[in-house]
C-alpha cells in the first residue's frame, strides 16, 4: 500500500503538541544524567533469558592489491588480509547485555556441530555465558553465520550459512524446556527470531505463548523479522515498516513512513495487544506506546561514520536490560536509544555499548528534532505577510535580557566560500598519496565522506572538525598511519588557505573599497543596534579563534555594541566558546533560559539554547547574496532545535515584535 495523504491539521501543523518525553530531552534535565545514572546502577541486579537464532557475524577484510590468478582454474584469487567473527543475531542481544553489565544471562537456542558452533560457545563463555544453553545435538543443523568480505570499507556480497535448517521435535522440546526454566527465574526474556528457517517456527511460537501465560511475573519482549504478529502477551520491538504490517497497513519498503503513521501504527497495536510497543526510526529514534498514551523518544546526532548493523539488536538489549531492573517503559526506550547511539559509531563490527560509554554519550547527547518538519518545506507554518518561521510557539511571558549571536554566516560572510576551501581540502587529506590516482568510486566516496560531515558539523570549533577530519582519514586507510596529523596539524592548513581568502576581504574594507555592508547579511547592523538600545546585552561566540573572531568584528564595525563579550576558540576541544558563554550567562545572572535568546545558522547554537530552555532563532541565510532564504540550512537549524527561522534580518520590525522587543522607528529611520 502506498502512503496515506500527510496533510496535516492545524493543530499537527503547530507540531509544538507532538508528545515528546518528559524530563528528558524536552527539559533542562536532558543536560544532565541523573536519570542515566539511575538505571545503569541498578543494572547489575537484572536478570534477563535470551531466546533465538544465535548466529556469527564475519567480517573477512579483504586486500585486493595482492591480485593473482589460480594456477588450476584461472580465475582471480581473493586474498583475505584479516578475519573477525563476532556474536550477531539473538548471540549479539547476548554481548550487549554482558557490555551493559546484567550480571545473570541466559541463552537458548541451536547451535551446529562444526568450527562456527565452536567459536560460538568459546565467545559465550568467554563473556561467563553458559553455552549449554545451546543445543548442538541436531546432526543436520548449521550454525548460522552471515559472511561480510570488505574491501575498504566497502561490504561485498554477504555469504550465509544456516539459511536451510528444519528443527526437529527432539530439538523442539529441549528448546522449551530450557526455555520454561529460565522464564522461572529471570526478570526478562527476550524472543529474537532472525531467521526464516530458525528456531522461531510458527509451531514452537505456539508454545511460547502458551509459556508466556503460565510465567505472569516475566516480562517478554520480542523482536521478530517475519512472525511478529503471532506472539501473544509479549511486549512487541519493532522497525516503522514492521509495525505497518503488524498493524495491517503495510508500506513499500523504500518509502519513509512518517512520525504521524508510526505514532498510529503503535498506538493500533498497543490496543490489540495491550502490551508495550517500541517502534525504531533509525536516525530519528523510537517511538513508544503504552498504557499511559504514545510518546516520542527523538535521534541522537553523531558524527562521523556510523555502521548501523546491529543496532536493532543493542536496542532491544538495552530494553530488556533497563526494563529488568523495574525502569519505566519511557526510561528503558531513552535508554535503548543511547545506546544505540554509541554501538552504530563502531564500523565493521556489531559492537557493543558499556556504562562508561554510555555516561558520556549521555551527559550530554545532541537529540535532532523534528526531522519531518526539517525535511518538508510544505509543513513550513509562517507568520502572517512575513517569511518568519514559527517552528515552535514562543511562551507568551517571554521577557528576553540576553542575545547570543553566532558570527559567520549569522552577521558575516566574510568567511563565505569556507565549505567549498574546507571540502578539497579533506578529500585530498584524506585520500593522502592515491589523491591523484584513486578511481572515480574511491573518489567520489572521499568526497561524499566529506560533505556529510561539514553538514553535520557546521558551526563547531574548526578544531573539533579537524579532529573529525582525522578520524576519516584513518577509516579509509588510505595514508600511512605515521603520516597521519592530528587536528592542529589539519587545522593549520585549512587556516592558511581560509586566511588567505578572509585577509584579502579585510584589506579591501580598511582600503574603503568595500564597506562592511558589502559583508554582512541583510540588515544585520541595524538589528545589533536595535537590540542594543532596547537594553538587550549583547554576546558574540563563535567557533573561529579567538583573535580572529574579534579582528573581524572590529572589520565589521559593531565590536563596540558587544562590549567586550566576544568569545571564540582557544584551541582547546574541550571548550566550546558557545555552550560555555551560554552556561556562563545562566550562572553570573542568576537566569534560565526563557531570558536568552541566540541567534545563529549552525545546529550546534540552536542545540545549546533549545537544552536550556532559551529561544533559538535559526538564520537561514544565503551568504553569496546576503539575503534571501538557504533550504539546507532551515533543514539542519529545525533538525537543531530552532523555534524559529527567518532567512536574514530584512523583516525587522515583524522579528522584533515576535521576540516582544521595543522596536524604534525613529532609531531606524
Amino acid at each position: 500500500m502506498m502512503p496515506r495523504s500527510t496533510e496535516l491539521s492545524q493543530g499537527q501543523q503547530e507540531l509544538g503538541t507532538i508528545p515528546v518525553i518528559t524530563g528528558l530531552p524536552e527539559s533542562k534535565a536532558a543536560s544532565t544524567s541523573a536519570w542515566l545514572d539511575h538505571v545503569l546502577t541498578r543494572l547489575p541486579v537484572g536478570r534477563v533469558a535470551v531466546f533465538g537464532d544465535f548466529c556469527l557475524d564475519a567480517y573477512w577484510l579483504m586486500d585486493e592489491q595482492q591480485a593473482e590468478k589460480s594456477l588450476e582454474t584461472g580465475l582471480p584469487i581473493r586474498k583475505v588480509r584479516q578475519q573477525r567473527y563476532s556474536l550477531g543475531g539473538a548471540g549479539n542481544v547476548v554481548s550487549n547485555l554482558v557490555g551493559l553489565g546484567i550480571a545473570k544471562v541466559a541463552v537458548i537456542g541451536m547451535v551446529g556441530a562444526d568450527v562456527f558452533g565452536e567459536e560460538m560457545r568459546r565467545q559465550l563463555a568467554s563473556m561467563a555465558v553458559d553455552p549449554a544453553g545451546l543445543y548442538r545435538d541436531q546432526a543436520d543443523w548449521q550454525t548460522a553465520v552471515y559472511a561480510k568480505p570488505c574491501w575498504d570499507l566497502r561490504e561485498n556480497n554477504r555469504i550465509d550459512f544456516g539459511a536451510f535448517n528444519t528443527l526437529q521435535p527432539a530439538a523442539i522440546d529441549w528448546l522449551i524446556a530450557s526455555l520454561e526454566r529460565q522464564a522461572a527465574v529471570c526478570d526478562v526474556v527476550v524472543l529474537n527470531q532472525q531467521i526464516p528457517q530458525g528456531v522461531s517456527s510458527p509451531t514452537v511460537i505456539a508454545r511460547i505463548n502458551a509459556l508466556i501465560k503460565r510465567n505472569p511475573q516475566t516480562r517478554f519482549i520480542v523482536d521478530s523479522r517475519d512472525h511478529a504478529p503471532l506472539y501473544e502477551g509479549a511486549m512487541l520491538k519493532l522497525n516503522a515498516h514492521e509495525a505497518a504490517r503488524v498493524a495491517g497497513t503495510p508500506w513499500e519498503y523504500d518509502t519513509p513512513i512518517p512520525v504521524e503513521e508510526a505514532q498510529e501504527f503503535t498506538r493500533t497495536i498497543w490496543r490489540r495487544n495491550g502490551q508495550p510497543v517500541f517502534l525504531t526510526r533509525g536516525e530519528h529514534g523510537l517511538v513508544v506506546a503504552d498504557s499511559a498514551g504514545v510518546h516520542i523518544i527523538p535521534g541522537i546526532q553523531i558524527l562521523g561514520a556510523i555502521d548501523p548493523v546491529g543496532a536493532g539488536d543493542t536496542v532491544v538489549a538495552a530494553l530488556a536490560a533497563a526494563l529488568a531492573c523495574k525502569t519505566d517503559v519511557v526510561t528503558s526506550a531513552a535508554f535503548a536509544n543511547l545506546a544505540a547511539s554509541v554501538t552504530v559509531r563502531k564500523v565493521q563490527a556489531t559492537g557493543t555499548a558499556s556504562p562508561a560509554e554510555l555516561r558520556a554519550a549521555g551527559t550530554d547527547p545532541d537529540y535532532i528534532y523534528l526531522p519531518e518538519l526539517a525535511d518538508n518545506p510544505r509543513r513550513a507554518r509562517h507568520l502572517d505577510g512575513s517569511d518568519i518561521e514559527i517552528v515552535r510557539d514562543l511562551p507568551a511571558d517571554l521577557n528576553l535580557r540576553h542575545a547570543i549571536f553566532d558570527h559567520d554566516g549569522t552577521l558575516s560572510v566574510l568567511r563565505e566560500g569556507w565549505e567549498q576551501i574546507m571540502e578539497p581540502m579533506m578529500v585530498k587529506a584524506i585520500l593522502g598519496p592515491r589523491v591523484a590516482d584513486a578511481d572515480d568510486v574511491l573518489y567520489q566516496r572521499a568526497v561524499d565522506a566529506a560533505r556529510v560531515f561539514i553538514d553535520k558539523t557546521t558551526g563547531i570549533q574548526t578544531l573539533v572538525q579537524m579532529k573529525g577530519l582525522a578520524a576519516l582519514v584513518r577509516q579509509f586507510r588510505c595514508v600511512p598511519e605515521q603520516d597521519i596529523l592530528d587536528e592542529f596539524g589539519y587545522k593549520r592548513l585549512y587556516n592558511e588557505q581560509l586566511l588567505e581568502t578572509v585577509g584579502r576581504r579585510i584589506k579591501k574594507l580598511a582600503a574603503g573599497e568595500l564597506s562592511p555592508a558589502d559583508f554582512a547579511i541583510k540588515n544585520a547592523h541595524l538589528f545589533l543596534r536595535q537590540l542594543h538600545r532596547a537594553g538587550i546585552i549583547l554576546y558574540l561566540a563563535s567557533g573561529t579563534d579567538q583573535t580572529d573572531v574579534v579582528a573581524e568584528a572590529v572589520a565589521m564595525g559593531y565590536a563596540d555594541l558587544f562590549e567586550g563579550r566576544i568569545y571564540g576558540s582557544i584551541g582547546d576541544i574541550n571548550h566550546d566558546a558557545k555552550k560555555e558563554v551560554l552556561e556562563r550567562i545562566i550562572r553570573v545572572h542568576h537566569l534560565d533560559g526563557r531570558h536568552i535568546v541566540t541567534f545563529g545558522d549552525g545546529p550546534v547554537e540552536m542545540r545549546e539554547t533549545h537544552k536550556h530552555g532559551g529561544v533559538s532563532v535559526g538564520i537561514a541565510s544565503d551568504e553569496v547574496r546576503r539575503f534571501g532564504h538557504n533550504a539546507a540550512k532551515r533543514t539542519r537549524l529545525i533538525r537543531g532545535g530552532a523555534d524559529v527561522i527567518v532567512p536574514d534580518f530584512s523583516q525587522l520590525p515583524q522579528l522584533l515584535a515576535l521576540l516582544k522587543i521595543p522596536y524604534d522607528h525613529e532609531f531606524s529611520s
